[in-house]
């Protein structure tokens, strides 16, 4: 690792900042705060064992905005840090010190703020809980919320599975993703077990010829909608008293999230939400980190 002290000559701080007063006309405190901030990066890059500004790739600055949202910098801190960065590129560019810009695509905090909200294992139960056995097809939505919550299925997944995708033996299900893509989902066994019932006692009864192969079928035996399931879930949700906005995507969001704060290995997570990208898992780690921080600064002393 080179002497700190190399750092703004290997990085060109010196001369962007020149850059930022004489060329942009930028203000003092402009300049000092983006001086701040790749100082910063800077330093982060050559602790990682990069050594000048080429050797930055879009992973490691993925990486460095998860960094700052671990340091506990506030959105607006971080979006300001990003807009440095990108600026600083479009010198490095125009210096032809790079070749290609990493910060192209490099997503802001203000995505993170889409994300929907991630019930606690406690709501799961719940939501599930709130079914009665008084209802004509409860064992189809038991079924369908346990297979949804316990192997993370996009909606269009989870309505679209066919019943002979249901592995119950191997405690698997086949899932047809985006893109057509096959993968294998596992399941616990109370989700198997649900499923299990659901096949033998109510689907015979559904089925009415029209079923195509589905597994969830509605009341007239035809395969149940999007706007089906969605409305299915609202009912529950109303029922157990949850009163965060509750969405088919969350219960794919609280199972990656919940997994996460169990210890699960990323790629893992990745698998068995079938992302082509574990950038896209990514995501998932800053939600649990929020959860890390919200539990240390409730019950820490110096929290």
């Amino acid at each position: 690792m080179p002497d700190p002290v190399d750092i703004p000559r290997a990085f060109l701080l010196e001369r962007f900042d020149e850059f930022l007063s004489l060329e942009q006309g930028s203000s003092e405190r402009t300049n000092e705060a983006y001086g701040r901030d790749l100082a910063r990066l800077a330093t982060w890059a050559v602790v990682k064992g990069v050594r000048e500004p080429q050797g930055i790739s879009p992973a490691h600055l993925r990486e460095y905005v998860y960094h700052l949202k671990d340091l506990g910098l506030a959105p607006s801190s971080i979006r300001r840090g990003m807009s440095a960065v990108r600026t600083w590129y479009r010198f490095l560019l125009a210096e032809g010190v790079v070749t290609k810009d990493p910060s192209e695509q490099l997503e802001t905090p203000r995505k993170w703020r889409t994300l929907p909200e991630v019930l606690t294992a406690d709501e799961v139960d719940r939501i599930i809980g709130a079914i009665s056995l008084d209802e004509p097809l409860a064992f189809r939505d038991r079924a369908m919320l346990e297979l949804a919550y316990g192997a993370g299925l996009r909606v269009s997944e989870w309505i679209g599975i066919l019943a002979k995708d249901v592995l119950l033996e191997d405690l698997v299900v086949r899932v047809l993703g985006k893109g057509g893509k096959e993968r294998m989902v596992p399941i616990g066994r109370k989700a198997a077990g649900a499923l299990a019932m659901y096949v033998r006692e109510l689907r015979p009864r559904l089925e009415k010829g029209e079923g195509e192969g589905h597994l969830f079928l509605n009341a007239r035996g035809q395969p149940l909608s999007r706007m089906g399931a969605w409305k299915i879930l609202r009912k529950y949700v109303d029922l157990s008293g949850v009163t965060k906005t509750v969405t088919p995507h969350t219960l794919r969001h609280s199972f990656a999230t919940h997994l996460l704060e169990g210890g699960a290995d990323l790629r893992a997570v990745q698998e068995m939400l079938g992302h082509a990208d574990i950038s896209t898992t990514q995501i998932y780690t800053h939600v649990d980190r929020e959860h890390l921080r919200q539990v240390h600064k409730q019950f820490h002393p110096r929290g």
